[in-house]
């Protein structure tokens, strides 16, 4: 079964990759028995800053009732260490596209990452997180201004030619502004959603009756998700706008790959059930190749023309 699919002019083998930040950049997958790297349809890697991040020094995650809140702080060993270790690892363990995640407190952040990054042979794409707060505007994310996340973007675009993905935050009313305001900037594709903002106590352990503030992920948000998702291809659909779309947020069997497919997006990335099933993304893959033939489709491209409101 052809399960190939073309992203911002980047052939994927098949729909189905990790979401940055649940992956790193593979080696400890590469280590599980069962687990191919080689047959992922791309990598997202972990989020790149200019500079290496030892993130929070609190505690970093708490369980929730069906999901998971993190508050990692975007450590990363940064630009240069990437550049130097991590890429070169990656790539010589996958044919795979590798699409590098950036983050950055400013605009200056974002285009440096993107002209260093951009001369990087083997470096298919870029997934530009707009989650981050600006630090010159107060604090306020990227991604919950229009304007804001156009001119990132805009100077990203201007200082690369690789295709840029543009992960958005549902923190927002609608997704739908700031998707269009990036596609006009210069955004080949779009990604969402990043995590929820989110509250919990923690209820025992050393640290009992602390509180942690963070992205919440897991199946509880899946059906915001995919109202995320669903909004934004309509929207898009009536403004005549064809940009793909990658989903996310909850995905944790077939039926969930298939809800996102079928609400508007083309590909999608798996993330915290990676942490509770590590093959979970192997079994997809080959889940997905049966399901389309027992539907009698042709290729997942055949499926994709069948459900969406445009090419």
């Amino acid at each position: 079964m052809d399960l190939s699919v073309n992203i911002a002019g980047i052939r994927l083998q098949n729909p189905i990759m990790p979401a940055s930040g649940t992956f790193d950049f593979g080696e400890q997958y590469s280590k599980i028995e069962g687990f191919d790297i080689r047959r992922l349809g791309a990598v997202v890697t972990k989020a790149t800053t200019v500079k290496p991040r030892d993130g929070n020094a609190s505690r970093r995650l708490i369980e929730t009732p069906s999901g998971m809140i993190n508050f990692i702080g975007l450590a990363n060993v940064g630009l240069a260490e990437v550049i130097k270790t991590k890429l070169p690892h990656l790539l010589q363990m996958t044919s795979c596209p590798v699409i590098v995640n950036i983050a950055g407190n400013t605009v200056e952040e974002y285009e440096e990452l993107a002209q260093v990054l951009g001369k990087v042979p083997g470096v298919a794409a870029l997934e530009v997180n707009i989650s981050c707060p600006n630090v010159k505007s107060g604090g306020v994310a990227f991604g919950q201004d229009s304007v804001l996340a156009a001119e990132v973007v805009a100077a990203t675009r201007n200082a690369t030619d690789l295709p840029l993905i543009v992960k958005l935050t549902p923190n927002v009313a609608s997704c739908l502004p700031v998707g269009l305001a990036v596609i006009k900037a210069g955004a080949d594709a779009l990604s969402l959603v990043n995590t929820f903002k989110a509250r919990a106590r923690i209820r025992n352990g050393p640290h009992k009756g602390e509180w942690i503030e963070g992205g919440l992920s897991g199946p509880c948000i899946r059906p915001l998700a995919l109202r995320h998702v669903a909004d934004l291809a309509k929207g898009l659909a009536v403004n005549q706008i064809c940009t793909p779309i990658i989903g996310m947020g909850g995905i944790s069997c077939l039926d969930d790959v298939l809800d996102f497919i079928e609400s508007g997006a083309v590909a999608v990335q798996i993330g915290t059930a990676n942490f509770i099933k590590p093959l979970l993304m192997m079994e997809l893959i080959d889940q997905l190749a049966n399901w389309l033939a027992e539907n009698r489709f042709a290729s997942f491209q055949d499926y994709l023309d069948k459900i969406r409101p445009c090419d």
